[in-house]
Order: C-alpha cells, then sequence, then structure tokens
C-alpha cells in the first residue's frame, strides 16, 4: 500500500466518521464543529486527486467562511434542545428505515458495474501548463451556469432566512432589546431620584434606643 492509498483511507474514513457525528450529533455546534472536519478531509481527498483549487477552496471558504456564519447563526438563534430531543425514540425505526433506504441507493449507485468500470481509474495527471482552475472555471461558466447560478440563489436564500430567523422578535423576558430612542431621549430626573430624610431625628431615635436597651 502505497502513502498515496494510506492517506486516502484516512482521509475518507475520517469524513465518514465526522459525517456521522453531524447528523448523530444533539448539540448543533458540536454538529457544525464536525461539519468542519468533514470539510477538511473532503479537502485532503481533493489534494489527493491533483484538484487544488477544489480544495482550497474549501478549506478558505466554506470552513473558513460559511461555517463560521453557521456557528453565528446557530448560537444567535438560542435554540432550544430540549424538544429536539422528545420523540427521539418514537421516530427511531422510521430514521433507520429511510437510512437504509439511502444506503441501499448509494450502494447501487456507487458500484463500479454500474458505470460499466470494473475499477475507478487514477486522475490524469496534468502538464505544467495546464490549469485545473482555468478548467473548472470555462465548465462552470458553460456548461454548467444555470446549476452554479441556482446555488449561488440557494445560499442567498438561505442567508436572508437567517437574518430573519435571527431578528425574530422575543419576549421581554426571554431577551433584553435596548431602544435607542428611550436612551437618547432620557432625562437627569429619570435616572437620579433625591430623597430628603430627617438625619437628626434618626440619630436621637437611635441614641434614645440604645439608652432604653441599657
Amino acid at each position: 500500500m502505497g502513502i498515496e492509498k494510506l492517506l486516502f483511507y484516512v482521509f475518507a474514513a475520517t469524513a465518514v466518521l465526522a459525517s456521522l457525528g453531524v447528523i448523530g450529533s444533539r448539540n448543533p455546534v458540536r454538529a457544525a464543529l464536525f461539519l468542519v472536519l468533514a470539510f477538511v478531509s473532503t479537502a485532503g481527498i481533493w489534494l489527493l486527486m491533483q484538484a487544488e483549487f477544489l480544495g482550497i477552496v474549501l478549506i478558505l471558504v466554506y470552513v473558513g467562511a460559511v461555517m463560521v456564519l453557521f456557528l453565528f447563526v446557530i448560537m444567535m438563534l438560542d435554540i432550544n434542545l430540549t424538544p429536539l430531543r422528545e420523540g427521539f425514540t418514537r421516530y427511531l425505526p422510521l430514521g433507520v428505515a429511510v437510512g437504509v433506504v439511502v444506503l441501499a441507493e448509494m450502494s447501487l449507485v456507487l458500484n463500479p458495474q454500474f458505470f460499466g468500470l470494473e475499477h475507478f481509474p487514477s486522475p490524469i495527471a496534468l502538464a505544467a501548463g495546464d490549469s485545473n482552475t482555468k478548467m473548472l472555471g470555462q465548465l462552470l461558466f458553460t456548461e454548467y451556469l444555470y446549476a452554479f447560478e441556482l446555488a449561488a440563489v440557494l445560499l442567498l436564500l438561505a442567508i436572508v432566512a437567517a437574518i430573519v430567523l435571527t431578528l425574530r422578535r422575543r419576549n421581554r423576558h426571554e431577551a433584553l432589546y435596548q431602544d435607542i430612542g428611550a436612551q437618547v431621549r432620557v432625562q437627569a430626573s429619570d435616572r437620579l431620584t433625591m430623597v430628603k430624610m430627617p438625619a437628626v431625628v434618626a440619630v436621637k431615635e437611635a441614641k434614645e434606643k440604645e439608652s432604653g436597651d441599657e
């Protein structure tokens, strides 16, 4: 077994385990961190396939920017985990059945005989002057232009939906909001109250009480 095969199996196993952690973790923050690990492992596999641009973009864009946005939205939503845990055992058989069906479909599609291949071919080595970035750009903006634009629109809708969910109104007992207009209009009398107390009488009463106790 060469070093490339060993690295492939390590990255693939890590990606699979991280994916299972994403769908199996009850804490959304941990699920997002598992997704980061899956992205990094996938980037390693792409580097082994001589797709350096995709591997670097996956780390810089998704791990460095998109996942930070996911974590920010998850923490801002203040998700209550108690309702998510309710009914887990009741729907477990249905989830297992759906998982088995999806696994069977993926095994049929990913089978080399489905594509008429005896084995998966190795990636073609590029010449010194070739650039996978240029070839990828030509495919995206010619053959896959509509799919590329549709993915951009879906990402934009996801960002807008996350902002709308974050800005939803809550009860004042759940979250505190600042009213900038009220802060500007505030007067000194609203914050400070002067109270007059008869200090001399209070001292006399205290001395009389002490003498009576003696």
